[in-house]
């Protein structure tokens, strides 16, 4: 079982205090993924096809199958800090810092079997299962060291399982632990914290470790270690995700590099899953090339004992996320398409483009082409396109449909590499129809029906045409006044209530040979005014004009009515008759009420004699509001008497 330890670097600093320890009933799998607030370790049991997570701020390990969905916990692992599995993956073992103790839980159902405490005021910080004991660093910058513990030491027998000072005076900080399954009785050492750079691989096979290689920390191949790996097949240590050292004669030497990383895991078979930045790159032994790139801001990871997929930490907004990145021997190639931007509908068009892969391809690949346009929306398959020896290919089609035509080309995959597909977008040209929309700029008294008739012209198949009102003010939404195929002579109506402004649209939306088109007509309602007067004795014509009697002293009451829109105004008019020509007296605004009344009272001249006129008037803007056109109410006509 290949044990993982986080780093410092992205261990969080946040300790819980109990030390007590609960255990969730295991269910039925359940679909939600397995997250964690802060690493505390990860580490898979291949035996019970089980990943395990330990969650540092909170106390709690959590159990994921293969998929990352979460079947298990339990909490109180106070400040978990990294887990291991027993060769037989019947035990699952967690460093518990803040306890200072191993705890060792049955790792089929979580239930805790034994607590082995651990003499230190730091630590046990990482974690290790090899020889058959259980390996982890503990101590603080400069006085770090290595302990393990015997589970096969009888707690009756008075024996101290825990051993402490296993590697004195050789780390110099908490250590990173590695182990490789086709190496059972080894073990790598990485020191952490401040100016690190020392490192070891140690045989505890036998009765106390013995010193296999070591390097003093002089910085002649590393500078800081963040992550260390045992390389399986190999003599080779793997630093920080990039650096490979061998060791030999018990020292290390450099054997070559990675592209930058920052930690990695290696699987059974050789394989390299390395952390660079926002991506989990894979790397067959020495490659310069990726084998297969994930898009994954990964805190951690480590391989499933089989190699079948690789288990990642991946940063969410509330933590991270357990993630299962699957098929990781198989090369994502990478697939181009390029179609003209515009074409001819009828004409003949090319489409290129290229299939590469940092793996090989095989020769003579055929990649699926289909076409998908207005008259095959499900997609068309077309004839299939060879690849040449330099990844590139082309194919000639001839589009039936006008629109937008998708052209999809597909690789299906094969041994060594992934499906993949790309597409390109063609505007292929279709012919403008004729449409016609009547009555714009016509003005209508307030609450007229009118009809607005759309023409269409020669169309290929669709003869549908919508007919839509859109009053003006935002109070009103835009409304579909009708749908419909036009009649023989290619019209449609569909009726206004004209109380308001209005633009009318038409809208043909097209089919495979006849471009969409869209025509507007706007036109304009005028508002409903009536002026009532008041406060006079009589009515009479003077010459051919009826006018109303007022007493020279009385103070006439002119009452407008006016179609009401919030905040609307309506202009008062007033004019003087004199030498016989009117005369204006001046124009004020006047707010309508809600109930759209207006009541102004005019002075009385004190003066017999006097003749006057007034109107209200809705002007378009200045009456507050532009839903309506300016419309002029009647003239009143007032007469001043004795």
């Amino acid at each position: 079982m290949r044990t993982r330890s986080i780093s410092t670097a992205t261990a969080l600093a946040v300790l819980f205090s109990s030390a007590a320890l609960s255990v969730v009933a295991a269910g039925s799998a359940s679909a939600a993924s397995a997250t964690v607030i802060s690493p505390g370790g990860v580490v898979v049991d291949g035996v019970l096809k089980r990943v395990f997570v330990g969650d540092r701020s909170t106390g709690k390990i959590v159990a994921a199958d293969y998929t990352g969905a979460l079947v298990d916990s339990v909490s109180g692992v106070s400040g978990v800090s990294g887990l291991a599995v027993s060769d037989d993956g019947a035990t699952l073992y967690a460093a518990a810092e803040d306890s200072h103790e191993i705890v060792a839980l049955d790792a089929a159902t979580l239930d805790v079997r034994a607590r082995y405490a651990v003499a230190t005021d730091t630590g046990p910080r990482h974690i290790a299962f090899a020889g058959g004991k259980v390996w982890f660093s503990y101590g603080d910058q400069w006085d770090g060291d290595l302990g393990s513990v015997d589970p096969a030491v009888d707690p009756a027998s008075g024996t101290d399982a825990v051993a402490l000072g296993q590697f004195s005076s050789k780390v110099w900080g908490p250590a990173l632990l590695d182990t490789d399954p086709s190496a059972p009785g080894l073990l790598a050492i990485g020191e952490t914290g401040l100016s690190t750079d020392s490192m070891a691989v140690v045989d505890v096979s036998g009765t106390t470790p013995q010193l296999l290689a070591w390097h003093n920390g002089d910085y002649t191949l590393n500078d800081g270690i963040g992550d260390i790996d045992l390389v399986p097949g190999a003599s080779q240590v793997l630093v920080n995700g990039a650096q490979r050292d061998a060791y030999a004669d018990g020292k290390f030497t450099a054997a070559g590099t990675y592209p930058s990383g920052q930690r990695a895991d290696i699987a059974a078979n050789g394989l390299v899953a390395q952390v660079n930045g926002t991506k989990v790159a894979v790397y067959r032994p020495g490659a310069a090339q990726p084998l297969r790139t994930y898009a994954a801001n990964a805190a951690d990871l480590t391989w499933a004992p089989d190699s079948s997929r690789i288990f990642a930490l991946v940063g969410t907004s509330g933590g991270y996320a357990l993630k299962a990145l699957t098929d990781p021997t198989l090369n994502v190639p990478s697939l181009t398409v390029n179609a003209p931007s515009t074409a001819t509908r009828g004409k003949q068009l090319t489409v290129t483009g290229k299939l590469s892969a940092t793996v090989p391809l095989p020769s003579g690949v055929s990649l699926q082409v289909t076409r998908t346009d207005l008259e095959s929306p499900s997609g068309k398959a077309l004839a299939s396109t060879k690849v040449k020896a330099d990844g590139s290919y082309a194919f000639a089609d001839t589009p039936p449909a006008g629109g937008t035509v998708t052209y999809k080309v597909a690789y299906a995959g094969d041994a060594g590499h992934t499906a993949v597909s790309a597409s390109d977008k063609v505007a292929v040209s279709r012919t403008k129809p004729t449409l016609t929309l009547n009555k714009n700029g016509n003005v209508y008294n307030y609450g007229s029906d009118v009809s607005f008739t759309a023409h269409l012209g020669s169309t290929y198949k669709n003869r549908t045409v919508e007919i839509w009102a859109n009053p003006f003010g935002g109070d009103k939404p835009n409304k579909l006044l009708k749908t419909g195929k036009v009649n023989s002579s290619g019209n449609i109506s569909a009726t206004v209530d004209m109380t308001r402004d209005t633009e009318v649209t038409a809208v043909f939306k097209g089919d495979a040979r006849t471009a969409p088109r869209t025509v507007k007509s706007t036109a304009y309602a005028r508002v409903k005014i009536s002026t009532a007067v008041s406060k006079h004795y009589k009515t009479a014509k003077i010459g051919s004009t009826s006018y109303y009697w007022f007493h020279k002293s009385t103070d006439p009451v002119l009452t407008t009515t006016m179609t009401y829109y919030k905040g609307r105004d309506q202009r008062f008019d007033l004019q003087v008759y004199s030498g016989g020509k009117w005369y204006s007296a001046g124009s004020q605004y006047f707010p309508l009420g809600t109930n759209g009344k207006s009541a102004v009272r005019l002075e009385a001249p004190g003066k017999s004699g006097i003749k006057a006129r007034m109107r209200s008037v809705y002007v378009n803007g200045s009456s507050g509001d532009n839903v309506n056109t300016t419309t002029y109410g009647p003239w009143k006509y007032l007469y001043f008497s004795s």
